[in-house]
């Protein structure tokens, strides 16, 4: 890459300024329907979700074109992509104009849309003509251009008010069309893409350009762009709206004062970059999240009248913002917005200097995305809270995690680079005299990890496996309430005045199962990539999205159906944590013991379906949570049901539980892989072997569970099933927990086939009891069905690292025993974590199998005989493969062989 230095200042000059005019013109375009949109709101009589949802759909499009964009630019060169992106913006932004209905506008406002990939376009032109000292510098001027949001707020509303505003869209398409042409014929190639052109040089492929964005550090870059920008576009959108409705301002003024607010947004842009160049980008984000976090609070807190009890009587006051302060705290907000802004793009260019296309086409859509996503949940969260500084209380969230998460990294970063010495430190220097180093040591990356080293387990690998199994397993247990709490909300629904049809329910009832089954096959793969304490964090924190989003959701019944389709789909964030969690925990713990800790891992995870059942009745029923928590429904009978409290009720163990995953939890070093290494999974006949089994197991028993109340009330309708749900559950989750000691002794293979032996037994008791209408044996015979899931479950996730530390043995003798070793602990995991996943389609399919066999004959005794015939199959596939004479593990259960070669270490 030639050097940036070496080029005259008045091209450069030329290719910064040309730039950030264009840019300036696309961001007015993008943002055009913060005021238009207001017009068409009234003309189409849409609703404030509908409105939201069209001044956020250009935000969409031009946030996912970003990505695309920043690769096309890195391949052709900025000058014909910025001019032909310009020229297709302006196109669709005159098709507003022919617009007459609803779903036209929608579909011209994803080609407008287009005008907002201009940035990542920009972003990557403009770098190659500066060098790295100066990059925050030329990238913030370029940012600027972000006035063009304000641009249309101050000059918009007037145009509107004379013309109407399909004068403004074709201005302004006007404007941008001629601009793409200006560019095209006045800018040049950047050098870099010269240099490439005159030597013959291929343009990097899509693999080289994608390779940075495994690195989380690339995903923590588009967190803080969601917010300083994502957030800028969604309250450059959303604040004429607010301050009409808020202040009952007209819209002029209403765009004026939030042209105030875009103005600071993106002027102070270049100021960022010039603060990041002197005194560093780090630094700079310190200042943008803390200002933003104070700024954020003042204008979250909502309009409260106090009385306080006073010694010479009541005081009261009040704590409403009025409207200049309102404006002036807006205008201090986008200026610590704008810092950030510049400070974010100064970082790219510097950590990747040769993939500033795609890692800033990622952070760009990342940070597009929340301009999008964020007006939407701003409607939402006035249409269930009531609340019009809701908005504002979730940016404030936001920032916090963000702080928080840039915070931790950087003392990580601090760690790696000091090594042990931070470690050593007292936490206060008046302690130094009596402080113990090795009593605050503790790694978070485990670099030397050797389970199968008898000396090692016992004196050190033993206390920190137990540490990381016992803080995994209430997570998982969380985990599964919220996934299963939905079948409990969903039944309630009708009884405070939702109107859903019974297939509405159906769906709602369905999609947790599917959708956390499927997420289970990405949950597979990802402690090896992002590290088992990060991971476990993460995943155990999304829970609070649906327990809160549940909680609030409920209390409405004007909630739409689509955000309850969402809900239950977020529901299955809690199913998929299963997959992560077993793979980790297989990574701690020697072939030995593997058994038993996965069976507690995933037993007592298992439980948290009978905690969930038995809990949620108890909660719903009174006001656990006071005022905090919201008004009860009153039914038919008088009584009062507070529902919200199925979600609610979570949250503080979730919080907990997050803490402490972060703070308790370890790394292994050995264990991270890349997709494309765990991916050989695929090929190893066994992976679908045991998918095979484990739907018999596990699926077993995630859709009993499922299908268990509503099976007793069909087929008992005299018996009260809420009595008995929570039983079932529980027996599958505390054998799970307790027989995987059994699996260890004398062999998961063995183990496996009787328990399928128990099964087709289990099923033809409950079959001949529902012919008999014998409740009793009815019930024995689905106990004995989750006792024996239980019992499956826990073997066959034994079998699997003993299968593959043969097979691994077999099929790769060119390694050592110890690579050897690592390969079979990376593969075992994978594979694990995905017969999980596919399992956990038993939640969907069994209930949905009683429904068609009661819908075809009348009663769920077809259903059942498939499962017997199921069941049969998986007894033969288990004694082929694996413990008939011959079988893989026949003589290793047995004795007469080992497990797999030796471990020297």
């Amino acid at each position: 890459m030639p050097d940036p230095r070496s080029y005259p200042q008045t091209q450069q000059q030329k290719a910064l300024w040309l730039s950030t005019i264009a840019f300036t013109l696309c961001f007015a375009v993008w943002t055009i329907f913060s005021i238009i949109g207001i017009t068409i709101k009234k003309d189409l009589g849409l609703s404030e979700f509908e409105y939201g949802v069209l001044i956020a759909t250009p935000i969409l499009t031009g946030s996912v074109t970003r990505l695309i964009l920043g690769v096309w630019t890195e391949r052709y060169g900025g000058r014909l992509i910025f001019s032909l992106q310009m020229l297709f913006a302006g196109a669709a932004t005159w098709a507003l104009t022919w617009a007459e209905t609803y779903s036209g506008f929608l579909l011209a406002a994803l080609g407008v849309g287009l005008a907002g990939g201009s940035f990542i376009i920009g972003v990557a032109y403009v770098s190659k003509w500066f060098p790295a000292e100066r990059q925050g510098t030329a990238l913030g001027i370029f940012g600027m251009g972000n006035v063009g949001a304000a641009v249309t707020k101050f000059l918009a509303p007037f145009i509107m008010v004379a013309w109407g505003w399909e004068a403004v869209a074709q201005v302004w398409a006007v404007a941008i069309a001629l601009m793409g042409v200006v560019f095209f014929l006045v800018a040049r190639n950047d050098p870099d893409f010269e240099a490439r052109r005159a030597q013959g040089v291929a343009a990097p492929s899509l693999a080289e350009q994608f390779a940075p964005l495994k690195n989380v550090q690339v995903w923590r870059f588009s967190l803080y762009y969601f917010f300083v920008f994502g957030g800028f576009v969604a309250l450059a959108l959303w604040l004429p709206h607010y301050l009409t409705q808020v202040y009952g301002v007209d819209l002029r003024i209403a765009g004026m004062a939030a042209a105030a607010f875009s103005l600071s947004a993106s002027i102070f842009r270049a100021y960022g970059g010039v603060l990041s160049d002197r005194f560093g980008a780090r630094t700079v984000m310190y200042w943008t999240f803390g200002f933003s976090a104070l700024f954020l609070f003042m204008l979250s807190y909502p309009p409260t009248d106090y009385t306080i009890r006073g010694k010479d009587g009541l005081i009261s006051f009040s704590t409403e913002m009025g409207l200049w302060p309102f404006v002036v705290t807006l205008f201090a907000l986008g200026f610590f917005m704008s810092l950030g802004k510049a400070a974010i793009f100064k970082h790219i260019p510097v950590y990747y200097p040769n993939h500033v296309g795609s890692v800033g086409g990622l952070v760009g859509m990342i940070g597009g995305l929340g301009g999008f996503i964020l007006p939407i949940i701003f409607g939402a969260l006035l249409d269930l809270t009531g609340i019009w500084t809701s908005s504002f209380a979730l940016l404030f969230l936001i920032v916090i995690v963000s702080l928080v998460w840039m915070h931790s990294s950087i003392r990580a970063m601090e760690h790696r680079a000091q090594g042990r010495a931070l470690d050593r430190l007292p936490n206060f220097p008046e302690l130094a005299e009596v402080h113990d180093p090795e009593r605050t040591v503790m790694p978070r990356v485990l670099d030397d990890w050797r389970p199968e080293n008898a000396t090692f387990w016992a004196e050190k690998g033993r206390k920190i496996a137990r540490r990381n199994l016992w803080i995994s397993i209430p997570a998982l247990t969380l985990a599964f309430s919220v996934w299963m709490v939905w079948s409990m909300v969903v039944a309630k629904l009708p009884l405070i005045g939702f109107e859903f049809s019974q297939d509405q329910l159906f769906w709602l009832a369905a999609l947790p199962a599917l959708s956390g089954a499927t997420l289970r096959i990405f949950y597979s793969f990802m402690v090896p990539i992002f590290g088992g304490r990060l991971w476990t964090t993460l995943s155990t924190a999304s829970l609070l999205i649906p327990a809160m989003g549940i909680g609030y959701a409920v209390q409405d019944p004007s909630t739409p159906y689509v955000i309850f389709v969402a809900l239950a789909l977020l529901c299955g964030l809690g199913g998929a944590n299963f997959a992560s969690s077993m793979a980790n925990i297989s990574f701690f713990f020697p072939k030995a013991e593997k058994g038993n800790a996965l069976g507690l891992n995933a037993g007592l995870g298992n439980l948290g379906v009978s905690i969930m059942q038995f809990l949620v009745p108890i909660v719903i029923a009174a006001g656990v949570f006071g005022a905090m928590g919201g008004a009860p429904k009153e039914l038919s009978d008088g009584s009062q049901l507070w529902l919200q409290n199925a979600g609610f009720i979570w949250v503080p163990f979730i919080l907990a539980s997050t803490i402490a995953a972060w703070l308790g939890m370890n790394d292994i070093a050995d264990a991270r892989a890349s997709f494309r290494e765990q991916a050989v999974i695929f090929g190893r006949l066994h992976n679908w072997v045991m998918c095979v089994l484990y739907i018999g197991t596990f699926g077993s028993f995630i859709g009993y569970s499922a299908g268990f109340p509503l099976l007793i009330k069909l087929a008992f309708p005299e018996v009260n099933a809420l009595q008995f749900v929570f039983l079932g559950p529980l027996v599958g989750a505390l054998s799970r927990a307790g027989t995987g000691w059994l699996s260890d002794r004398v062999g998961g293979g063995r183990v496996t086939f009787w328990v399928f032996a128990g099964m087709i037994a289990s099923v033809a008791v409950v079959i001949f009891s529902l012919q008999a209408l014998s409740f009793v044996g009815f019930f024995a015979g689905f106990m004995a069905l989750f006792f024996f899931t239980g019992v499956g479950n826990s073997s066959t996730f034994q079998m699997i690292p003993v299968i593959m530390r043969k097979e691994v043995d077999r099929l790769e003798p060119q390694l050592s025993p110890e690579e050897r070793r690592r390969q079979s602990d990376r593969e075992s995991a994978a594979i694990i974590a995905f017969t999980s996943a596919i399992g956990a389609y038993g939640g969907f399919f069994i209930p949905k199998a009683y429904g068609s066999s009661i819908a075809l004959t009348g009663s769920a005794i077809g259903a059942l005989w498939a499962f017997l015939g199921f069941y049969v199959l998986c007894l033969a596939v288990t004694w082929v493969f694996y413990t008939r004479p011959g079988g893989l593990l026949h003589d290793i259960e047995r004795g007469r062989a080992p497990a797999g070669a030796a471990n020297p270490a």
